[in-house]
């Protein structure tokens, strides 16, 4: 089972966003667009995971709590590495420390199964895009001057989930397995699949 975990997005921060991509699909149409009903904030890939685990992971991640729900705004793009040599096009995101404190709990309760810490610093972020090769992106940033301000909403979330991702030839299909509160007293075990 090739396994991660993840806070969602509300629907109308996915309708804002699907229109985003609307608009610049047509000067950028030799990126890789994602499936925008897909999208989620990824807080730990946890990959390839035998089934007998799944229990244990479930019951570590329902242990965790939080002090306060999660604000988030989403807002802004970017690129990674950079603009001048782009892989990916991205979607910011703003966030109170709960985010942040929320991952690295993540990490911290799965550690013991022998599922390493993530190294990388965690930039929150909802990938738009990907690009096979560097390239310029003039025309693309054209469109994005033209639309102006990028507010795509924001959200409270007192939730994260654990989910399967299965590689298909049109992409990931994901499929939630457990849904938990940030207080830790419930986890929900849910099947449903979507699209990347």
């Amino acid at each position: 089972m090739r396994l991660f975990v993840a806070v969602d997005i509300p629907e109308d921060v996915r309708g804002s966003l699907a229109g985003l991509a609307i608009k610049l699909r047509t000067p950028f149409q030799s990126a890789r667009w994602a499936h925008i009903e897909g999208l989620h904030i990824t807080l730990k890939f946890i990959g390839e995971t035998p089934a007998e685990q799944l229990e244990l992971i479930e019951s570590a991640l329902a242990a965790i709590s939080s002090r306060a729900p999660i604000f988030i705004n989403f807002c802004g793009v970017g690129f990674f590495p950079n603009a001048r040599r782009p892989r990916v096009f991205w979607a910011g995101i703003e966030s109170n420390p709960q985010l942040t404190e929320l991952r690295a709990a993540v990490d911290v309760a799965l550690e013991p199964l022998g599922i390493p810490r993530e190294a990388r610093v965690f930039t929150p972020h909802l990938t738009l895009a990907r690009f096979h090769a560097p390239h310029s992106l003039d025309s693309l940033q054209a469109a994005i001057d033209k639309i102006g301000p990028l507010e795509f909403g924001s959200a409270t979330l007192k939730e994260f989930h654990l989910y399967q991702s299965i590689l298909k030839r049109g992409g990931a299909e994901y499929t939630r397995l457990a849904i938990f509160s940030f207080a830790g007293r419930s986890a929900e075990k849910f099947a449903r699949s979507s699209p990347e």
